[in-house]
């Protein structure tokens, strides 16, 4: 049986977007493909209300986030780290030979301005890594009050996994000052995992220039020269991008802001519905995300059970993530799922729950 997918990624693609996917490919290098990567970049820009370059790469977000370190860090990286994914940096950092510190709190808990402006006025750091939504720990960080605090600190670059808010949170990223900010495909944006879409600043730009061993494949000063042809520096994958552009023109004829109260529309009803049925949420009060909720298994129900029966219904939840597997159970509300979508599933849980089957 195909199962409805609640989990933080791949989402549910839906039928439209995935006959976009089957488009009959075109060459890379032809005017035809430029007018659509073009087009692709205009519309990423309005959604990240930025006027910095957006590029496009076949890769996963994790692949962007090793650029990022190998591009803009020389000095040394302050990673912000509240699960898992903020590890993630802090390892691709030491991996690649980049010296790094790791700022940690509990997890979750959010990182706080504060604590990050008592780390930059040491002057150590040149570069700054924040998961801005932590899906492992269900915790969205205050991201524009952390690009506030990084402002202050003009030779600091500022780089920002957005993987899974990009598309069911608003990021402004010019008026926030972020430099880089990276998402990949299979979360918020409703599509099949295997690409990403970066912005990044002329001053990360021209840092990547003085920055010595970037790579080959996420080049910065590369992708910017062949962006400025409207075109990737190797062969994209094509559907990606097609179905990119028709999942963009959706959610800009829908309306922005209609999409992101959508989000919290159904991160609100998913909150309540877990409180209401004896359990708490995972994350510290105030900083809960929008595009999943972390729920506190705390009437120790067999997540695996649960799943499993949901499983025969058609629908699909998430365990934990690493140290938290046992502990919570994770419940994914983005891309594009709907207010509907939720209560059927949420609906089918208390019927399971009901029945002692969990």
């Amino acid at each position: 049986m195909r199962k409805k997918l609640f989990i933080p990624g791949p989402v549910e693609v839906l039928p439209d977007v995935l006959e976009k996917l089957s488009t009959p490919l075109i060459g890379h290098r032809t005017q035809e493909y430029s007018e659509l990567h073009g087009r692709v970049r205009t519309k990423l820009q309005r959604l990240l209300s930025t006027h910095n370059k957006v590029f496009l790469a076949t890769a996963s977000g994790t692949g962007v986030m090793e650029g990022c370190v190998r591009n803009c860090v020389s000095k040394r990286l302050l990673s912000l780290i509240c699960g898992e994914f903020g590890e993630r940096w802090y390892e691709i950092a030491k991996l690649n030979g980049k010296a790094a510190d790791a700022l940690r709190v509990d997890l979750g808990k959010a990182i706080k301005p504060e604590m990050v402006k008592n780390a930059l006025v040491s002057g150590k750091y040149d570069a700054v890594a924040l998961t801005h939504n932590e899906t492992s720990t269900g915790v969205m960080n205050p991201l524009a009050a952390i690009a506030d605090v990084v402002k202050e600190f003009p030779n600091v670059i500022f780089m920002v996994d957005a993987v899974s808010s990009m598309g069911g949170a608003e990021i402004k990223v010019d008026c926030w000052g972020i430099d880089v900010c990276l998402s990949s495909t299979q979360k918020g944006f409703g599509l099949p995992p295997g690409f990403a879409v970066f912005s990044v600043s002329e001053k990360a730009l021209r840092k990547a220039a003085t920055v010595p061993n970037r790579g080959y494949y996420f080049d910065f000063v590369t992708f910017n020269e062949y962006d400025d042809k409207n075109q990737t520096p190797t062969t994209p994958s094509l559907p990606h991008i097609f179905a990119l552009d028709h999942q963009l023109e959706k959610w800009l004829t829908e309306g922005l802001e209609r999409r992101y109260a959508r989000h919290i529309e159904m991160a609100q009803a998913c909150r309540h519905w877990a409180t209401a049925r004896g359990f708490a949420l995972f994350p510290e009060a105030g900083y809960e995300s929008v595009t999943l909720t972390t729920v506190d298994n705390t009437r120790g129900v067999n997540v695996a059970a649960l799943n499993a029966e949901l499983g025969k219904r058609g629908f699909m939840i998430s365990a934990g993530y690493g140290r938290l597997k046992e502990q919570t159970f994770r419940i994914a509300h983005t891309g594009d799922l709907t207010l509907d979508d939720l209560s059927e599933l949420l609906g089918v849980m208390d019927d399971i729950l009901a029945q002692g089957k969990a």
